[in-house]
Formats: structure tokens, sequence, C-alpha cells
């Protein structure tokens, strides 16, 4: 059942990103479409209904449609070759070498060792953040970024955890299908809003003389025609909207399990339930990576920001996952890490009076001939 589990998982992946491919040319359809009709209101004016506007938009689609195609082809292009340069110029990410991390380089590499995975690049972001994630489409792009934050915080154990839930994601192909939704989520938010900015801020008037042009018509037919423009423009106007906000929960479509299976994964590599546990309470809330967009931080071992009533959350939430993996890995929990407390808020202690409590601090017990019990600070007499 695991083995069927995982490979229809693989398979789903690949499917899904087919799908989401084929919608990227969908939605550019559909905002070509729009803007043809926002460009058709605007050029022929108010004086026609909104089934002419709606035709002539028809006949500039089929006209824009070799270039469209052509554009959304050359973004995937683009996208192809140079998305890690773009994620690297956005994140700081950095190649290392065996040489300047030898630790987190061997950890890495015995692990595609033991289980004959090709050897990803292995890059180093500049921050206290910690967090890491995977990057690539083929075998020659994958890539393993790692912050300085977690090679600090976490031990050997845990971090060859974290790298073996990377490894996972590649091996499961979930890194291509973060890849492909980013790509559709970036090409589609880019000429929505470039649309919205041109919209509400060029100062056009619609139709400033074709008013004029229908003078000879009568009051209520000119009304009616002005409305067929108002209803073209509302519809274009709802098909960008619409466009953009699919491309926004596009990673809706990418199952949350993901990160679950990548944690079973890690566990499967390294034999060792706990240190996947532990290194998951270490990075819990403390993976904010400066800088980073969202498709970005999507990608990460734990994506701190969640959405309305977690409706639109990217990741389990390190509780579930923990849960999971104690359940089904028979890993053990620490709990949350002194970290997350709010310590700060208490005052510092000074003296004797502020020693964590016990017996000798209990107002019930009798304090004359009952002997302190001894603690860290010392035996008290």
């Amino acid at each position: 059942m695991a083995a069927y589990g995982l490979y229809t998982h693989i398979a789903s992946n690949k499917i899904r990103s087919m799908f989401l491919l084929a919608g990227l040319f969908v939605l550019i359809y559909v905002m070509v479409f729009a803007g043809a009709l926002i460009a058709e209101v605007f050029q022929r004016g108010t004086g026609h209904t909104a089934a002419f506007y709606l035709t002539q938009a028809w006949h500039d689609l089929i006209v824009a449609f070799p270039w469209a195609t052509a554009g959304s082809a050359l973004w995937i292009i683009i996208a192809y070759f140079f998305h890690q340069s773009m994620i690297d110029a956005i994140t700081g990410g950095h190649d290392v070498s065996r040489k300047e991390q030898p630790r987190l380089y061997n950890l890495l590499e015995n692990l595609c060792i033991s289980r004959g995975i090709p050897m990803p690049k292995l890059k180093v972001m500049d921050t206290d953040a910690v967090n890491a994630f995977a990057t690539g489409l083929n075998r020659r792009q994958y890539a393993i970024t790692v912050t300085t934050g977690l090679m600090k915080e976490l031990n050997d154990r845990e971090m060859e955890a974290v790298l073996g839930h990377e490894l996972t994601h590649i091996r499961n192909g979930d890194v291509q299908l973060m890849v492909v939704a980013v790509i559709i989520a970036g090409v589609v938010s880019f000429v929505a809003e470039l649309f919205f900015r041109i919209f509400f801020n060029s100062g056009t008037r619609i139709g400033g003389g074709s008013w004029g042009s229908s003078r000879s018509s009568s009051s209520s037919d000119r009304d009616s025609k002005g409305g067929g423009a108002v209803v073209a423009m509302i519809l274009a106007v709802a098909l960008i909207a619409l466009a953009w906000f699919i491309s926004q929960v596009v990673r809706l479509a990418l199952s949350r399990s993901r990160e679950l299976m990548a944690d079973a994964g890690s566990v499967e590599l390294t034999k060792d339930a706990d240190a996947m546990i532990s290194a998951l309470r270490k990075i819990e809330n403390r993976g904010e990576l400066p800088g980073a967009t969202s498709a970005v931080m999507e990608m990460c071992v734990d994506n701190p920001r969640q959405g309305f009533a977690d409706l639109f959350a990217t990741h389990p939430s390190i509780e579930a996952r923990v849960r999971a993996l104690v359940t089904y890995a028979g890993g053990h929990d620490p709990g949350p890490m002194r970290h997350l407390q709010h310590e700060a808020a208490d005052p510092e202690p000074t003296g004797e009076q502020n020693l964590p409590p016990g017996p000798w601090s209990d107002p019930t017990k009798p304090t004359g001939a009952t002997p302190l019990a001894p603690g860290p600070w010392g035996n008290h007499s």
C-alpha cells in the first residue's frame, strides 16, 4: 500500500503539471479576450451593444491567438532555463562546494549514495531564518538551498532529516509541480496587474465622442447602447480578476499531503523519525525568508504564511506533521521548543525568591524542621 501511494502520488504530480501548463494557456487567452473587450470599448466608444463588443473582441482573440500562444511558450522556456537564477536573485542563495561546507555536503552526498539518488546542487542562503527548499525541473537543475540559520540550529541528525525531506520532494516530483505553479502564478499575475494599472491609471475616457455620433438616435437607444459598453467593461474586469484569482489559488491544486509524504520519505531515508520531529520543532515559526515571495515560501520545509482560516495554507501545520510522525513512524514529540515561548515577557530572575518552584517554596508545606531539597544552584542547609 505504501508503494502504491508513493507511485500514485508521483504519477498524479506529472498529470497535474500537464494540466497546469494547459491551464496557463487558457488563462492567457482569457486575459487577451478581456483586454480586447477593453480595447474595443476605448476604440469604438459607447455607441454599440454588448453583443457587438463581444463579437469584435472574439475576432481580436482569433487574430492574437498565435501571438498569445507564442508569448506563453516563450515564458515557459525562459522559466525552464532561468527559474533558478530568478529564485537565487530573490533569496540570495549561492552554490557551495564540499570545501566550503564539508559538513553539509557530506550529509547530502551520503544520503544520495545510500539510495542511488543523483546529487543535486547545494546552495546556501545567508539569513537567520531556519528553513530549506528544493528547486529544479530536471536532474541537471535540481538544487537544495538551506539557510545559515538552519545550519546553526540543527545538529547533524536533524540536518540529515531535512535534507532527506528535500530529496524526497525531488524524487516524488513535487519540485517540478511547484515550479510550474510558480510559472503560472507569475505570468498571469503580471499581466493582470498590468491591465489594471493601465485601466485605472491611464485617465482615458471611454468613448469621448461616441455620444455625439449617435445624436440622431432616441434617448432610450443611446441608453441601451451605452449600457452595452458598461456591460462589456464589467465583464472584462471580472474576467481579469477571475484569472488573477485562479492564478493565486492554483497552489490549492497542490495537495498538502506532499509535505506529509516528504516527512515520511525523510524517515525512510534516515530511519530516524525523532530527528525529523526535532527539526520541525526547531523550524516552527522561524522560517520566514526576508524578501522572499509567496511562491518561494511555498517551496520551503515550513511556510509560516497561512491563509484565511487555513483555507489557503500551502502546508499542514507543524502540529499535524509531528502528530503524523508520532502516530505512523513511532517518533517522540519533545513539544514546542523554548525559543517559541514568550520568555522575554517574564522578568529576569533576581535572587532566591525567583528560583523554580519546589517543595522549598510551597506555602502549604511547613518551613521549620523540613530540610530543603538540593537544586542546581547548590545544597541548602
